[in-house]
């Protein structure tokens, strides 16, 4: 049985409920999903689409590092959105975030997010060979 190892950062969110900011299992991390939330102030970042998109890399960034990766490690990511009028403008700061990069991708419309947010994301990325 694989060894599940819980990734908690101080640049991150700290989990506000029963869950880990992410989970290493099977040579892969788990990232719960990420709201634009300032770790300092546990308050969420305000500002365009793309403004609160850029926390919530800087976020999930956190946490990849923790685990010993990057984005450029990323093989999955679930983008949920509150209105998908706002696709494009996620769109465009996630693509900037990545690079040329192109992890698989899916994007969904919910009715609402944790604390009001507009924007949340999660990615699963391959660990280094240990």
């Amino acid at each position: 049985m694989s060894e599940l190892r819980t990734i908690a950062v101080e640049n991150a969110p700290k989990a506000i409920g029963p869950y880990a900011q992410g989970i290493a299992a099977g040579g892969f991390l788990f990232t719960a999903g990420q709201v634009p939330l300032d770790p300092a102030t546990m308050k969420l970042v305000s500002g365009t689409i793309a403004e609160e998109t850029n926390r919530v890399f800087d976020n999930l960034t956190a946490i990849l590092a923790g685990a010993g990766c990057g984005l450029k490690d990323v093989v999955k990511t679930t983008v949920f959105l509150t209105d998908m009028g706002s696709f494009a403008e996620m769109n465009g700061a996630y693509a900037a975030r990545f690079g040329d990069h192109r992890p698989a991708r899916s994007t969904v419309q919910v009715g609402a997010l944790p604390a009001g947010a507009r924007v949340e994301i999660e990615v699963v990325a391959k660990l280094p060979a240990a």
